[in-house]
Formats: C-alpha cells, sequence, structure tokens
C-alpha cells in the first residue's frame, strides 16, 4: 500500500516537472543566435562566432524569428584607436574652449556697463602701442643715421687706399644687425596694432549681441480703442 501511493507521488511530480519544463524552454530556444560575417569577401553565417571573426564586422540573427539583434562593427586597429582618441580629445577641447569664452564675454559685460566703458579701455592699450610703435621708429631713424656715418667714413678709408679698421668693421656689423632686429620688433609691434583693432571690432560685436540679448522685451502696445 505504502508502495503504491509512493509511486503515485513520484509519477505526479515528473508528470508536473515535465509541463513546468515545456513551459519555461519552448521548442525553438529564443536565446539562440546566428550570426553573419563576412569571410575574404563572401558572407558567411553560423551558430558560432570562431575566434577569427571575433574583430569583424558582424550581424546578430535570432534563430527563432530571423529578425536582426544586433549590428556589431569590426573592431578598430590601434592607429584608428589612436585617431580616435585624438579627434575626441579635440572635440573636449574645443568645448572647453568655447566655454572659456562665454565665461570671457560674460565677465566683459560684466566689467563694461556701456559700450563706451569698453572702447575706453582699448583705447589705453592703443595709446600703449603708439607710443611703442612711435619708439622704435625714432631708434630705426637713429640706426639708420649711425649706421650711415660708419658706411661713409669706411667708404673714405677705401677711397684713400686705406684698410677698414677692425673696431669701424666690427661697428659696422653691429649696427647693421642691430637695424635688423629693430625692424622686426617694428613689424611685430604694427602687426599687434593691427590684430587689437580686429579684437575690439570683435569685442564690440559681442558685447553689443550680449546686451541685445539681456535686454527687457518692449512692453506690447495696448490694443486700440473701439468707438
Amino acid at each position: 500500500m505504502r508502495n503504491a501511493i509512493f509511486r503515485r507521488v513520484l509519477g505526479a511530480t515528473l508528470l508536473l516537472g515535465a509541463v513546468l519544463s515545456a513551459h519555461a524552454a519552448p521548442p525553438g530556444n529564443t536565446g539562440k543566435k546566428l550570426y553573419c560575417w563576412d569571410e575574404g569577401g563572401r558572407k558567411v553565417c553560423g551558430d558560432a562566432l570562431p575566434a577569427a571573426a571575433a574583430a569583424a564586422a558582424r550581424t546578430e540573427i535570432s534563430a527563432k524569428s530571423g529578425r536582426t539583434l544586433d549590428t556589431v562593427g569590426r573592431a578598430m586597429t590601434p592607429e584608428e584607436r589612436a585617431a580616435a582618441a585624438l579627434a575626441a580629445q579635440q572635440v573636449q577641447q574645443a568645448a572647453n574652449q568655447r566655454m572659456q569664452a562665454q565665461r570671457r564675454d560674460i565677465a566683459m559685460v560684466d566689467s563694461y556697463a556701456t559700450e563706451a566703458d569698453l572702447r575706453r579701455a582699448y583705447g589705453d592699450r592703443s595709446e600703449l602701442l603708439d607710443a611703442s610703435i612711435r619708439a622704435s621708429v625714432l631708434s630705426l631713424q637713429n640706426l639708420h643715421q649711425s649706421l650711415l656715418s660708419l658706411l661713409s667714413h669706411a667708404a673714405d678709408d677705401e677711397l684713400s687706399d686705406k684698410p677698414v679698421a677692425k673696431p669701424r668693421r666690427d661697428a659696422i656689423r653691429s649696427q647693421h644687425a642691430e637695424l635688423m632686429k629693430q625692424e622686426r620688433i617694428l613689424a611685430e609691434q604694427r602687426a599687434d596694432r593691427t590684430a587689437l583693432d580686429a579684437e575690439l571690432a570683435d569685442a564690440v560685436r559681442r558685447y553689443r549681441a550680449l546686451k541685445h540679448a539681456d535686454a527687457p522685451a518692449p512692453a506690447a502696445a495696448p490694443p486700440p480703442e473701439t468707438p
């Protein structure tokens, strides 16, 4: 009697397990995938991805529905990874520069109550550069006159069949080198002056744009009265 009851209970348990298994794992496992990749110019598909194709671009397809589950690009080469990292760094740097420019513009508007104040600040810098340019021009004129005098004396020596003394030759070389140096300095100062004018024009443009953006919208006109 006891054995018969045990066998009935065991049979019911096995039957229940079979039913649950059938519901939990229906035919055609939904997790099964097919992989398709390019191999030597031809498309290859399989239910397992070989190690040789692990870095290749591939499409993953549901074995049950045939629906595309995922598309995986090929693995990048070390050179491509380095290029991608550099591009990301450049994008970040550009973003940082834009943020710095925005903070600079906000500080400019906060620092100068009016456009005249802004122009006055740039005017101070312009006057300093103009004074430096005038000093460089005067220095060049003096160096030029000094060099001409040395060359004139050297020419007199040669016309008199006298050798040009070494101190005079050294002075001519020194004066000429100083003249070239001063000419480069003057060229840089004039370039800085031109750049400052362009910077002022850009600053005024940005200042006006920000001031206009911050200005309150004009009040709407009242509707006309109906007679």
